[in-house]
């Protein structure tokens, strides 16, 4: 049985590759997923990727991966900073969080500084560009 990695992505990086390229980069919402999907297939894993701009879509995936994941890897982005609600959400998940931002949010605005997700996260990957992914999937193929 594979064991299931919830990818859930906040506002606006449906524009990912389109959005501020100088930051963000140019590869899609769409490319991280490919890679992903490739390489936790790869290794007995599977991928549920989601994507919305609205903060309580976000709050019921997490609640639907309470059954059903092995972990969540999460780019709050915006929601990183104002988000009591999502932190509440992933304190009823039992199983392991990671945070992961593609810029370096402490080379950004001071307000970028504070997470309430990193509050419940047991790592937080940053300013690693869309590989930042790769290394959050890297953490749970090697710790199950």
């Amino acid at each position: 049985m594979s064991k299931v990695i919830y990818v859930l992505n906040g506002p606006n990086l449906n524009l990912l590759g389109k959005r501020q390229p100088e930051i963000y980069g140019y590869e899609t919402l769409s490319d991280i997923q490919a890679k992903l999907e490739d390489k936790a297939t790869k290794a007995g894993f599977v991928i549920e990727f989601f994507q919305s701009n609205h903060e309580g879509a976000i709050i019921d995936k997490i609640h639907e991966a309470r059954d059903k994941a092995q972990g969540i890897i999460i780019n709050p982005a915006a929601f990183t900073h104002t988000s009591v609600a999502i932190l509440d959400a992933l304190n009823t998940f039992e199983s392991p969080v990671i945070e992961v931002h593609i810029s370096n949010v402490h080379k950004r605005e001071s307000f970028r500084h504070h997470s309430y997700v990193s509050l419940r996260a047991e790592g937080v990957i940053a300013g690693l560009g869309t590989q930042g992914y790769i290394a959050a999937l890297d953490y749970f193929i090697n710790v199950n």
